[in-house]
């Protein structure tokens, strides 16, 4: 049977008589249906006449059934009808439950049934649909003797066993009374056990151990093997032993549910009594006038937002007209919500509160000297800045662009201004972004439509002029959703930015108070319009005296506080803090140098642990201990005929860029390029090896040079990729070097775009480019005339030692080269 075919029912079901009934109680034979409820009564008296030899046997699965019990049983009709009318052909109606555990009925074997089972009386049977009932009427243990049929329906010879019991002694009275208490104390804690004790009570001695020990095990709720384990105790003392730890367990867990149960009650009903007299309260105040509704108290909120605001006449009409709708509109629909949230934005906007500009020279030189090293252009360049605004008034509508490689400190240079200027600050990354509706903001008919960036940004600094940062600008993106590259341009046009209009908000933002600072790494993908609105300022790399002031007063400092290591601990020469700066950190900025000093901080943390040493050193000696192997040696400068060092700038800085000529043979005329260049190089290279064509005569080389001979020209390092037209000029002196069989025998290095007719155009880059020199141990350079301008303008330390030749036409170039 299935556990829903044999389950025992807590109270009597309303049995269904089926049409056989009649017919059985007509016959006078088979199983008694008592009509009235006193005759079921009478029939369930335990009876005393001799029990039989036979009996046929139905399994249980879920728990055994005790001598003690009267419970309605449900089975399969299909499979145990037969069983169930040939018990009912016999006079006594008797028949064994066996507990089987969970043993599968198809395939039942007589060995998965117990040796004890317990023998009841079938009453009021009744079918229902594929189901029978019937009320089962505990009466006595069995022991199986002997299988007769060991196949559906089940047949065995069974002996009732006796159960040895001295009801006089005192352990037996004493576990009578534990028990009996133990039901007592079950009681008022589950009142559905009281029925099962009234039934016991009309039909058994409260001096019977041997039932009362059954009838508390049958009303616990212990597992079926252990249940069947009391049953198979027939010394009525050894099963009372067993019943009574059963009967504690099970008073416990109805404590501990009764226990959860008055807390939920108590909670329930504190809720209740909370949300009743909340609801009495408000009743009460709104009667006396002297409470407010959720509506009311918003608009309240709002308006108060409104006292200390400056706020333009047609958002105060907007906003006006908003809390109108608001006061009619019930707090549960959505549209309450919506327009909710729309004022929560506009009143909190900081509608014409500014803060006051610290426009002082002084203390801004102070903080910018304080935050960076180096940088004396930058910082001067922004010092300028301040001074126009204090003649103006404020530094408003200003578009700052910062632009330098990776690392160089834009971002930090941003805040310092913020600081300087004693502004709030507030800092977002544009980079990747591809929604335009990031910096316009949502139409308010989406879902989960938000403001852009910039009122975001004013709500939380909470005035109209802060300082607000706009990183990663040259990484914008496009996509369906729309340019924000083109949805900024009207928020950093001045003559724009003063109506900004937001989408969400649908009202106009004045911009013109802020102060943008922007930052990119190259200006080349960037959009012209937006580009023309800013003011560039371009931090150029760190050559290695900025890079160990920077190191010594900032990065180092920075790492030991961070850890919460003394100063003293760890000792870093300046030695090996220059040989970190040229052997494992020659890009343009400082982030591999901090990353480079952090190893160096984490290894010497590990040697102060594991030694007794109280500080450790680090020395040009050991610090390959540190960082292993030097990622950069020094760079040497090649040299020999048609071999020539160009000057190059890319996004992390400048650098050396030699260029190699080389005949190949004589076979053939011909001309090959390698080395990974851009389109715009290789037409630089096509046009230096016209001009040298068509000019050999003129810079003594032979004129026939190049009819017979195929050159190959390349530009190291090969696997990375180089465009742009400043190798021109080097170019065409490794091919005038091959043609006139002359090595350049001295450090000199040169930049600049060529044309045609040998003008010498100017390049970009020029203080990356002379660093990129200095670095390499390079100090003459030659420069386009253009340029003069530039190279005037950079610091005196980077000139010092310097010599510059500048050239208008590559005539200027081959006299310095070749003489």
């Amino acid at each position: 049977m299935s556990d829903d075919q044999d389950r025992h029912a807590s109270d009597e079901p309303e049995w269904i008589h089926d049409e056989h009934e009649q017919d059985e109680q007509e016959q006078g034979e088979g199983l008694d249906l008592g009509e009235s409820t006193g005759d079921s009564q009478r029939s369930m008296v335990p009876a005393r006449e001799a029990l039989p030899e036979r009996i046929y046997l139905l399994p249980i699965h879920n728990r055994p059934f005790f001598p003690a019990q009267v419970q309605p049983l449900v089975i399969n009709r299909e499979r145990w009808e037969e069983t169930i009318e040939r018990v009912a052909k016999t006079p006594h109606h008797t028949v064994g439950l066996a507990f089987v555990g969970d043993a599968a009925l198809e395939g039942l074997d007589h060995g998965d049934f117990p040796e004890i089972g317990t023998a009841v009386k079938i009453h009021k049977l009744q079918g229902e649909d594929d189901q029978l009932q019937f009320i089962a009427q505990g009466l006595q243990r069995f022991r199986i003797q002997r299988w007769i049929s060991r196949e559906p329906p089940y047949l065995v010879e069974v002996s009732y066993p006796r159960e040895p019991v001295d009801a006089e002694a005192d352990e037996a009275r004493a576990y009578a009374m534990s028990l009996i208490n133990g039901i007592k104390e079950l009681l008022p804690i589950n009142p559905l056990y009281g029925e099962e004790l009234k039934h016991y009570l009309n039909r058994f001695s409260p001096h019977e151990p041997g039932p009362l020990t059954d009838f508390a095990a049958a009303i616990t709720s212990a597992k079926g093997h252990e249940l069947q384990d009391v049953l198979a105790t027939l010394p009525v003392l050894s099963r009372m032993q067993k019943v009574l730890p059963l009967l504690r367990k099970e008073i416990e867990v109805a404590q501990l549910q009764s226990e959860i149960s008055d807390q939920v009650n108590a909670q329930m009903q504190d809720r209740q009594r909370e949300f009743f007299l909340r609801e009495q309260l408000k009743v009460i105040q709104r009667e006396l006038g002297i409470s407010k509704d959720d509506r009311e108290n918003d608009v309240d909120t709002f308006r108060d937002r409104l006292e200390d605001l400056v706020v333009p006449p047609k958002v105060l009409t907007r906003i006006e007209e908003e809390l109108d709708k608001l006061a009619v509109l019930e707090t549960g629909s959505p549209e309450y919500g919506t327009t909710r949230n729309y004022l929560d934005w506009l009143t909190s906007m900081p509608w014409g509160v500014r803060s006051q500009d610290q426009l002082d020279l002084g203390h801004a030189r102070t903080v910018l000297d304080r935050d960076h090293d180096g940088l004396a252009d930058v910082k001067e360049r922004i010092v300028e800045f301040l001074a126009e605004g204090t003649f103006k008034g404020d530094v408003g509508g200003s578009i700052v662009l910062l632009v330098g490689p990776p690392g160089v400190g834009k971002t930090s240079v941003g805040r310092s201004i913020a600081e300087a200027l004693g502004r709030e600050f507030y800092r977002f990354s544009v980079g990747g972004m591809r929604d335009e509706a990031e910096i316009k903001g949502h139409r308010r008919t989406y879902i989960g439509a938000m403001p852009g960036k910039l009122a975001q940004a004013l709500k939380e600094v909470e005035v109209e002029n802060p300082v607000i940062m706009l990183d990663e600008i040259d990484k914008l993106g496009q996509s369906f959703q729309g340019d924000p590259a083109s949805a900024l341009l009207e928020v950093l046009d001045p003559e724009q930015n003063v109506d900004f209009l937001d989408h969400y908000l649908d009202v106009r933002l004045d911009l013109s108070k802020v102060l943008f600072v922007c930052t990119a790494n190259t200006l080349d993908s960037i959009p012209p319009a937006l580009l023309d609105r800013m003011e560039q300022i371009r931090l150029s790399g760190y050559i290695a005296e900025e890079k160990m002031a920077i190191a010594k007063n900032h990065l180092w400092p920075k790492l030991l506080k961070r850890d919460n290591i003394p100063k003293k601990r760890i000792n870093l020469t300046d030695a090996a803090l220059r040989q970190v700066i040229e052997g494992y950190a020659r890009e343009a900025g400082v982030r591999q140098l901090e990353k480079q000093l952090h190893r160096i901080v984490r290894k010497a943390a590990v040697k102060l642990l594991e030694s007794d040493q109280q500080s450790v050193k680090v020395s040009v000696k050991n610090l390959e201990e540190y960082l292993g192997a030097p990622l950069f040696r020094k760079e040497q400068v090649l040299q020999g005929e048609g071999v020539v060092t160009g000057l190059a700038w890319t996004s992390m800085g400048g650098a050396t860029l030699p260029i190699e000529a080389g005949k190949v043979h004589s076979l053939t005329r011909g001309f090959k390029l390698t080395g990974k260049l851009g389109e715009v190089m290789q037409e630089s290279a096509n046009i230096a090896y016209s001009y040298v064509l068509g000019h050999l005569a003129e810079y003594g080389a032979d004129a026939d040079f190049f009819d017979s001979a195929f050159v190959h020209m390349h530009v190291p390092e090969g696997a990375t990729p180089k465009d742009g037209p400043s190798a021109g000029v080097t170019m065409t002196t490794a091919l005038l070097s091959l043609a006139r069989h002359q090595a350049i025998d001295r450090n000199l290095a040169m930049t600049g775009e060529l044309t045609l007719t040998g003008h010498v155009l100017p390049v970009g880059g020029i203080r990356e480019k002379v660093i990129a020199a200095r670095r390499s141990g390079i100090f003459e350079v030659i420069l386009p005339e253009a340029n003069h301008r530039d190279y005037d303008e950079l610091p005196e330390h980077l000139k010092e030692g310097m010599t510059v030749h500048f050239a208008r036409r590559y005539k200027d170039v081959a006299r310095v080269v070749f003489g």
